[in-house]
């Protein structure tokens, strides 16, 4: 297990549920409906990905370097994708929906270079 990686993906999902009650607590009169929803999604991501990190640091002794590249993709997608959406959520502004697209393309290309990491392994062929 690579600590830094477990401790950043942990941290982020303390992040998440911060922000999940904060959505839930303190905006729930403060925003509208459609609004909260995009930020809950923002949430939603934010938290699975966290765990995808944590998950990350036990597949790295495993699979190799390339995990490491795997957690610093979620971790982008979690900054661009759900970051886009808490702010579009607490601005309106539309705008910002432009940014979520690459956070899309974080996530898929992190689950793709994780899978193919995988498929390719030999280093977990010994366990």
């Amino acid at each position: 297990m690579d600590r830094k990686i477990f401790g950043a993906g942990a941290l982020s999902a303390m992040t998440a549920v911060a922000l999940g009650a904060f959505g839930a607590h303190a905006l729930k009169e403060r925003i509208s409906v459609d609004m909260l929803e995009v930020f809950r999604t923002g949430v939603n991501y934010h938290l699975a990905h966290s765990l995808a990190i944590i998950a990350c640091s036990f597949a790295l002794p495993i699979l190799g370097n390339k995990v490491r590249i795997c957690s610093w993709l979620f971790g982008i997608g979690i900054l661009l994708f759900a970051g886009s959406l808490y702010a579009l959520a607490l601005s309106g502004n539309r705008m910002l929906g432009i940014i979520t697209p690459f956070g899309g393309v974080a996530f898929l290309s992190g689950w793709l270079l994780l899978a193919i990491t995988a498929f390719k392994s030999t280093a977990g062929d010994a366990i």
